[in-house]
């Protein structure tokens, strides 16, 4: 790494929230990158208070190796949004994780050739997070543009099985859809290849990142794969396992704008759009109906699969807990979709070439008021 660094300038985009700050083992995370000497710099996309903006500081003002602390919803930053909206192009409305990584792209971009991103809430950090995100897509013989993480969803020392939504969700709902609109679309060919598309964990290359749409709600990681397949080939994109590690785990609640119910939902109705924005299908009412109904027989047969694997492996599976969360998800399709059909048009942050013709400076205006 430390050679191709010579050649390739690299760095990590981090982005933060208050809570993450309380992450008992952030110093382990500081501690970690400063073994990375080959990056140029780290970038942390801070969203919380003035009080957060400098405990954040503070705390990674540990880091040996360069780094931009970036407050992205302070004050300064919202004028520099204000004057963008007064050029033509207004972004005012935006908000969440997608906002903080767009603005950091934007700014991380003015030096680096490509980024690893993660997130700040991972429990156990290794420095070969970012190395094994980077290697691929700066080694100039592999000719990768995109990484994307993987890791089991396995707590050994609870005998827990967790990554339920992919798990009971994304995988039956891509082949329920699969059987409805042909194994032949290349879209759904491509989601299914991933070992576990929800990881937050991906490296990029800068020309890429600069091209693509960044989803502001809680879609952003299968809605970044969404993108990808509609501005590169599949076979620029490759995966790298990272191992067993912890993190945060979202929680299961009975509405459908909180906790897993609400990642269930964006993201079915990401794919959803991506199917329309790529092969104009016609998603309808009795569609989603159909689709619903698919999905619990698709699901059940995978329940029955999970429990033979958690028997074998020695692990402690609730049937009746993931056939609940199987009749929730359900019942998020059909609201989903028809969610979707009532109000079609994507909440994304445009790529940054179309920011960038709006305002010219605008990446030099937000490193400069956001740090």
């Amino acid at each position: 790494m430390h050679e191709l660094s010579r050649t390739y300038s690299t760095g990590v985009i981090i982005p933060m929230l208050e809570r993450d700050l309380k992450n008992p083992e952030i110093s382990k995370i500081v501690n970690e990158l400063n073994e990375c000497t080959y990056l140029k710099k780290i970038y942390i996309a801070f969203a919380g208070s003035e009080r957060g903006y400098d405990l954040c500081t503070r705390i990674f003002g540990g880091l040996q190796i360069p780094q931009d602390i970036i407050w992205c919803n302070s004050a300064a930053v919202d004028e520099v949004f204000e004057d963008l909206a007064s050029a033509g192009l207004d972004l005012t409305r935006y908000t969440g994780k997608g906002r903080d990584v767009w603005i950091a792209i934007g700014i991380a971009s003015l030096e680096l050739d490509a980024f690893a991103l993660h997130d700040g809430d991972i429990r156990s950090y290794s420095r070969m997070i970012p190395t094994k995100l980077l290697y691929p897509i700066i080694e100039p013989e592999l000719g990768f543009l995109f990484t994307k993480g993987y890791y089991a969803r396995i707590d050994a020392a609870d005998k827990v099985m967790y990554g339920r939504i992919y798990r009971l969700f994304i995988t039956p709902i891509l082949e329920v859809l699969c059987e409805k609109f042909g194994y032949d679309l290349e879209y759904l060919r491509f989601l299914q290849s991933f070992r576990y598309i929800l990881s937050g964990e991906v490296g990029i290359t800068t020309e890429l990142a600069l091209n693509l749409r960044v989803a502001c709600g809680w879609g952003l990681e299968l809605g970044t794969l969404s993108e990808f397949i509609r501005n590169a080939h599949p076979k620029r994109a490759c995966q790298v396992d990272l191992g067993i590690y912890e993190h945060k785990h979202r929680v299961m609640t009975q509405s459908t704008n909180k906790g897993i119910l609400r990642v269930a939902r964006e993201c079915f109705i990401t794919i959803l759009r991506t199917l329309t924005e790529m092969y104009a299908l016609t998603i309808s009412e009795d569609a989603l109906i159909s689709i619903a109904v698919a999905y619990r027989r698709m699901a059940a047969d995978k329940i029955r699969q999970y429990r033979a694997m958690a028997v074998c492996n020695n692990l402690d599976y609730d049937l009746n807990l993931e056939g609940y969360m199987m009749e929730q998800f359900a019942n998020v399709i059909v609201e989903s979709g028809l969610s979707y059909l009532k109000d079609p048009v994507a909440r994304q942050m445009p790529n940054w070439l179309r920011a960038l013709s709006a305002m010219p400076d605008l990446r030099e205006r937000l490193q400069k008021a956001g740090i």
